[in-house]
């Protein structure tokens, strides 16, 4: 462990407490020394909370703060535009807002996707529900449109301009854009 080396002895904290301690005054002892035993004993790094909810039907108003896995995009557009941090204007779902992607090793408008085993867990795609036609919101001004995924029971994936678009699973909150680099892009209206 780097830093400041933290001793705690919780030792007195569990002896018989003098009468006017109360239970909740120990146990609260209790938990914040372990609190304070976990943020020392870190190593520096830190993990983003798992996402529980991937990005589903629901309004941009009230979606998922960040996909866990493939998402489908309903009510409303499917795509928009928006600001993202300094990348300016890209395109964001229309479902939850988040961040989506393009891939450099799929080929435009020739149907398939080249991100799939551990790849598409990593990079969700964003689907449309059987039946549904993907549509356009304020700003974005490309064609859209869908492709059959064959490694996800014939999930529609949205494209953009002819690519497939995806998600981030490393962005947790409206307005990251973690997935850009090598091989992927945010994309531009």
């Amino acid at each position: 462990m780097s830093g400041p080396q933290w001793r705690v002895t919780i030792a007195p904290l569990l002896e018989d407490p003098p009468v006017h301690r109360s239970k909740t005054f120990l146990v609260g002892g209790i938990l914040a020394v372990s609190a304070i035993l976990a943020a020392c004993s870190s190593s520096g790094a830190t993990t983003a909370p798992a996402a529980t909810v991937a990005p589903a039907a629901s309004t941009a108003a009230a979606a998922s703060p960040a996909p866990a896995s493939g998402g489908a995009a309903a009510g409303g557009s499917t795509i928009m535009t928006a600001t993202v941090g300094s990348n300016g204007t890209l395109i964001v779902a229309g479902s939850n807002s988040m961040t989506v992607y393009t891939f450099s090793k799929d080929t435009a408008d020739s149907g398939t996707s080249a991100c799939t085993a551990a790849c598409i867990t990593k990079w969700p795609a964003l689907t449309v529900p059987a039946g549904t036609t993907p549509t356009v919101g304020a700003g974005a001004t490309g064609k859209i449109g869908t492709i059959t995924r064959t490694d996800s029971n014939g999930a529609l994936q949205v494209t953009y301009n002819g690519l497939p678009l995806y998600f981030f699973s490393g962005d947790k909150a409206v307005g990251d854009s973690n997935g850009i680099y090598t091989n992927w892009s945010g994309v531009k209206p």
